[in-house]
């Protein structure tokens, strides 16, 4: 009797990771859960205080406080190192043409030589550009990994966080109707 309850432990560990796993993907497909959704506690908070510097070589402005404030700005946590920022590069493009709204970049733990050579090779789509070598500003926003993108109201409050690169789905699903919803507010 002892030796089928030892050989009944696999089956019973099997089924418990079966199970966990069954509910997580049952929740994924009828509840819209995700695990890669991080809430941030930031939403509708100020945004954290920002000084950094410009990109060296580039002919944008670093980032301040005050950079933020009177226009609906997005951040976007980018390096050049990153692949998926390379891979929403050209929504950030497009995006840097909307008129309503003030693309901001933070660069995240990059080298600021390939950082330029980035921006230089795929086009600038920010009207900023703060450096953040040590990645200690990126921690204030709750940055868990590059590329990550915030929509800020008018009135300095972070309205919108996305996790992950920005694509036409997430554009047009996500960021935009934010972006719409903090134009709309007068925020």
């Amino acid at each position: 009797m002892r030796r089928y309850l030892v050989a009944a432990v696999p089956l019973l560990v099997f089924a418990t990771i079966a199970g966990a796993a069954g509910s997580m993907l049952y929740r994924e497909a009828m509840e819209g859960y995700s695990p890669s959704t991080l809430p941030s506690v930031l939403i509708g908070q100020t945004h954290p205080a920002i000084d950094l510097p410009p990109l060296a070589g580039l002919q944008s402005p670093g980032l301040e406080d005050s950079g933020l404030s009177g226009k609906v700005a997005i951040v976007n946590v980018f390096a050049s190192w990153c692949i998926p920022c390379r891979q929403e590069h050209a929504a950030l493009m497009r995006l840097s043409k909307d008129p309503r709204i003030k693309l901001i970049g933070i660069n995240y733990k990059d080298n600021s030589s390939n950082a330029l050579t980035f921006l230089r090779d795929n086009g600038n789509p920010y009207a900023a550009v703060g450096v953040d070598q040590t990645g200690r500003e990126a921690i204030d926003w709750g940055v868990c990994g590059v590329p990550e993108t915030f929509v800020i109201g008018r009135d300095g409050r972070i309205l919108f966080k996305q996790i992950g690169p920005l694509d036409e789905k997430v554009l047009s699903a996500g960021l935009g109707p934010a972006i719409d919803a903090a134009l709309a507010a007068g925020s």
